[in-house]
C-alpha cells in the first residue's frame, strides 16, 4: 500500500501523506508518468475523480452508476443500531431452543475471539485495507450473473469510537465514497455527488461485521435464533438468523420506497467458534409516480471472512470476498446484476489517542431532508 506520494511541483517538498492509503497498482493507473499521476493525485485528494481512466468501471454506464455500485458494496448499513451498553450475555430464561441455541454459540465466538475482557477494553479502532471489484453488466432475465471484465483496486480508512460514532473513506479507480456517523445521524457523500442522510437512527457500517469488530458482532446475533447448520467452503456452521421489525423497517423507508423486509444471518463455525460468513438480504418497492405497478429491488450480500489474526488480544479477520447480487423485477422489468469486492486487511489498531469528536462530523452541506436508503 502506497502512503506517500512525491510532490512534482517542488524538487525540496517534502512527500505528501495520503489520507487513504492506496495499492500500488492503483497509483501507477493514475497517469503515464510520475509527474501525471501526481497531479490525478492531487485531484483525487480535492474530492475530484482522477482522470487517468475515462473508461466506465465495473460494467458502469456512467459516474453516477459506478459511484452507487460504490456505495452498495463498499459502504452498506446494517439495519440494526449498535447496542454496546449491553453484556455480552443473556439470561436464558423463558427462552425459545432457538434463541437459547444462538447465545450458547455467541459465548463460543466471543471465546474464541479473545474473551469479553479484551472486547471490553476497546474503547476505539482503525483499519486499513485494500479491495479489488468487478462487475457484470446488468442483464435481463433469471439467469444467474457473473462478475466479469476488469477490475478495479482502491484502498480504504474506517475509524470507529465505541460505539456510533464511525467514519469511513473509501477510494477505488480514482474515485471516492465516504460515509460515516456522529452518533445521531449516518451519512454518505463521494467525489461526484452531495452529501445525504440515510433515514432512520444511526447504524453501524455493514464492514464492521466482516470479521472487525468481533464485539458488535456478538451484541448483534445474542438477540438471534439459530435455525439450522450448514456447510461453507467445507466447514460446518451453525446459521443464525435475524429479522428486521415492521417499526425500524418504517423508520428506513420514505413516502416512496418500502423496506418490505431486511434480513441478516451469521455463520459460525463449529469446529473453531468463529464467524465465517455474514448475509443479509434486502427488499425494496419503489411506489411508482403514477399507475399501480411497483419496481422491487432486492439486494443480496454475502460476505466470507477468514484469514484470522490476533491483534492485541483479539482474533481480527483480515481478509475476504463479499459478493453483493442486485435484482430488479417488476413492471416488465427483470433484470439482475453482481459486483463482487475482495479485500484484505493491512494494518488494525485499538483504542486510537486523541480520536475526538471532531473525527466524525458530517459534512456542513448534509441534506437530511433528502434522506433516503440507498
Amino acid at each position: 500500500m502506497r502512503k506517500l506520494c512525491p510532490n512534482y511541483d517542488r524538487e525540496d517538498a517534502l512527500d505528501t501523506v495520503l489520507e487513504v492509503p492506496i495499492p500500488e497498482e492503483m497509483f501507477t493507473k493514475m497517469g503515464t508518468n510520475s509527474a501525471s499521476r501526481w497531479q490525478n493525485m492531487r485531484a483525487l485528494m480535492s474530492a475530484q475523480a482522477a482522470a487517468a481512466d475515462k473508461s466506465t468501471p465495473l460494467q458502469s454506464k456512467s459516474n453516477n452508476e459506478f459511484i452507487a455500485l460504490l456505495k452498495l458494496v463498499g459502504s452498506p448499513l446494517i439495519p440494526f443500531q449498535a447496542r454496546p451498553d449491553q453484556p455480552l450475555t443473556r439470561p436464558l430464561k423463558d427462552c425459545s431452543i432457538e434463541a437459547s441455541t444462538a447465545t450458547y454459540i455467541v459465548q463460543q465466538y466471543i471465546a474464541a475471539i479473545g474473551g469479553a475482557l479484551a472486547l471490553n477494553s476497546v474503547k476505539s479502532m482503525c483499519a486499513v485495507g485494500q479491495v479489488k471489484m468487478a462487475a457484470s453488466e446488468m442483464h435481463q432475465g433469471e439467469d444467474s450473473a457473473h462478475a466479469e471484465g476488469k477490475s478495479e483496486v482502491g484502498g480504504f480508512v474506517l475509524w470507529q469510537k465505541n460505539p456510533d460514532l464511525w467514519y469511513l473513506e473509501l477510494v477505488v479507480s480514482g474515485y471516492k465514497v465516504s460515509a460515516g456517523s456522529d452518533g445521531k445521524v449516518a451519512w454518505n457523500q463521494s467525489s461526484s455527488q452531495a452529501s445525504h442522510a440515510n433515514r432512520g437512527p444511526p447504524r453501524p457500517l455493514r464492514r464492521f461485521f466482516q470479521g472487525l469488530d468481533p464485539r458488535c458482532t456478538a451484541n448483534l446475533f445474542l438477540e438471534a435464533g439459530c435455525i439450522t447448520e450448514k456447510k461453507v467452503n467445507g466447514e460446518d456452521c451453525f446459521v443464525l438468523k435475524l429479522e428486521t421489525d415492521s417499526n425500524t423497517l418504517k423508520a428506513q423507508s420514505s413516502s416512496n420506497t418500502e423496506i418490505v423486509h431486511h434480513i441478516v444471518w451469521g455463520y459460525f463455525s463449529q469446529r473453531t467458534g468463529l464467524l465465517v460468513k455474514f448475509e443479509d438480504t434486502k427488499l425494496v418497492k419503489m411506489k411508482p409516480i403514477k399507475g399501480n405497478d411497483n419496481v422491487f429491488w432486492e439486494t443480496s450480500i454475502e460476505s466470507v471472512v477468514g484469514d484470522y489474526r490476533y491483534i492485541e488480544g483479539i482474533n481480527v479477520a483480515h481478509s475476504g470476498k463479499t459478493t453483493a447480487t442486485l435484482h430488479r423485477y417488476g413492471a416488465s422489468h427483470n433484470h439482475k446484476r453482481k459486483i463482487e469486492e475482495t479485500w484484505m486487511i493491512d494494518e488494525v489498531d485499538f483504542n486510537i489517542c486523541g480520536l475526538s469528536m471532531d473525527c466524525f462530523l458530517p459534512p456542513a452541506d448534509l441534506k437530511r431532508e433528502q434522506g433516503g436508503e440507498q
